[in-house]
C-alpha cells in the first residue's frame, strides 16, 4: 500500500469516533450531499472513489441508489462493505491511482457503466497524478453522467485564522504550497497535493466538462476549530447560510471545493 493507504488503514477503527461528532464536519458533509442528490438519477448505480468508512455511500443506498464504494485501505473497505451490504451494494479495494486499470477490468469481466460517480472529502488531494483518475472516469461513466470530485482548497480563511491563533504558522499557509505537502493521520507520514483549479479541469479532459463549481465551508471552519465551533450552534447555523448565499460566487475560498462535471462522450475500454 501507498504511504496515504498505510495511514488511513490504520486510522479506520477510530476514524468515524474521531470525526463524526464533529458538527462542522456534519455541516460541510450535508452541503456536499444536497449536490450528490441533485445530481444523480433516482436509483442510478453510483461509484465512489475513497470512500473511507462509507458514510456517504450508506446515505446514498438509503435513499435507492446502488453503490460501488472502492477505498485503497482494505480496513476501510471492510467497515464500509458490511454495512453497505444490507442494501444490496459493495466495497471494494481500488487505489484512486489505480482507477484506469481498474475500469477496464471492470468492463472485461461484464460490469456496466456508472450513472455517476464522486470523491469526498479530498481524497484526490493523497493523489499525485489526476490525470489517471480523469482517464479511468471517462472509462468508467455513461455519456451525461456527473462526476462531482471534492478536494482541499487552496487559500481557506477558516484554516489561516485558526492556524494563526493557534501559533502553528507553518500549517496556516500550507495550502499555497505547490508538490507534495507532508501530512499525519494515526501516527503515520504521507503527503497531501493542495490542487490548482486548472490542473483539476485538465485532468478531466477531454471526457467531462466543468458545470459548477460550490464552496463548501467557507464561512463553516474546518475540522481544525473543533471541538469549540460545535459548542456555538446557533453560530454555526449563521455560518451555513452565509455558506449557501456565498458557495457559488466564492467558491475558491471554500475549506474544501466542489467540482461537478459532466461525461460528454464514450471512450471505448
Amino acid at each position: 500500500m501507498r504511504p496515504a493507504a498505510l495511514a488511513f488503514n490504520a486510522a479506520a477503527s477510530t476514524f468515524d469516533a474521531r470525526f463524526e461528532a464533529w458538527e462542522s464536519v456534519a455541516a460541510q458533509r450535508t452541503a456536499v450531499r444536497q449536490a450528490l442528490f441533485e445530481a444523480f438519477p433516482p436509483g442510478g448505480t453510483i461509484l465512489e472513489i475513497g470512500g473511507g468508512t462509507g458514510e456517504d455511500a450508506v446515505w446514498l443506498a438509503q435513499r435507492g441508489f446502488r453503490l460501488l464504494s472502492t477505498d485503497a485501505a482494505p480496513a476501510m473497505v471492510d467497515v464500509t462493505g458490511c454495512t453497505l451490504a444490507p442494501f444490496g451494494s459493495r466495497a471494494e479495494i481500488v487505489a484512486a491511482e489505480d482507477l484506469e486499470p481498474f475500469a477496464h477490468r471492470h468492463l472485461a469481466s461484464g460490469g456496466g457503466r456508472f450513472d455517476g460517480a464522486f470523491s469526498n472529502f479530498a481524497c484526490l488531494n493523497c493523489v499525485e497524478d489526476l490525470q489517471a483518475v480523469g482517464r479511468g472516469l471517462a472509462t468508467l461513466l455513461k455519456p451525461g453522467s456527473t462526476a462531482i470530485l471534492v478536494v482541499f482548497g487552496n487559500a481557506a480563511p477558516g484554516e489561516i485564522l485558526v492556524e494563526v491563533l493557534r501559533g502553528r504558522w507553518q500549517q496556516a499557509f500550507r495550502r499555497f504550497r505547490s508538490g507534495a505537502v507532508p501530512a499525519k493521520i494515526g501516527g503515520h507520514d504521507f503527503t497531501v497535493r493542495y490542487h490548482r483549479a486548472r490542473a483539476i479541469s485538465s485532468a478531466m479532459q477531454p471526457g467531462f466538462r466543468l458545470v459548477r463549481r460550490l464552496g463548501i465551508g467557507i464561512f463553516v471552519p474546518p475540522s481544525a476549530a473543533e471541538p469549540w465551533i460545535s459548542q456555538q450552534p446557533g453560530f454555526l447555523r449563521l455560518l451555513c447560510r452565509l455558506d449557501r448565499i456565498t458557495r457559488r460566487p466564492l467558491a475558491f475560498l471554500g475549506d474544501h471545493i466542489l467540482y461537478q462535471f459532466e461525461r460528454t462522450e464514450i471512450v471505448a475500454p
